[in-house]
């Protein structure tokens, strides 16, 4: 078993690496916070360790994670059902929308976008990963 992943980004191509690491990671909506006061976003994420060989292991896994946002100076939500809280999105990718910007992007056309000062993200795994029969799988367009 690899490593715990330990990733930060700093510029839009790193946050191209941790938007590949993050693709199809399952979050709950009440696992998405804001905390004004120190200007950090963050998310728990059950994310799917595509890094991990499963030519060389038994099954695939998923880990949690922590997805950091730190720079944050508003959140704005688009089709997130903030009034459930037990809602699972599916996170699809990251990204940078001009210098100011970032967007995080879910399955069934929902968003996050966070304006910020400048990009200061971070995931990092917590915890054991454990073993999962099921990949994601996207269908072709």
């Amino acid at each position: 078993m690899d490593g715990k992943l330990k990733l930060s980004a700093l510029d839009a191509d790193d946050l191209g690496v941790i938007s590949a690491a993050v693709q199809d990671s399952l979050v709950a909506v009440r696992d998405c916070a804001f905390f004004a006061a120190e200007n950090r976003f963050v998310l728990l994420l059950n994310r799917f360790r595509w890094e991990a060989d499963a030519t060389v292991e038994t099954a695939y896994w998923r880990t949690h994670s922590a997805l950091v946002f730190n720079a944050v100076q508003a959140v704005h939500h688009h089709k997130i059902p903030l009034q459930e809280p037990d809602r699972v999105l599916e996170l699809l990718a990251l990204g940078m929308e001009g210098a100011g910007t970032v967007v995080l992007r879910f399955a069934a056309d929902r968003a996050i976008r966070l304006e910020i000062d400048r990009l200061a993200c971070h995931l990092g795994d917590v915890g054991e990963p454990w073993p999962t029969p099921w990949k994601p799988a996207h269908p072709a367009e």
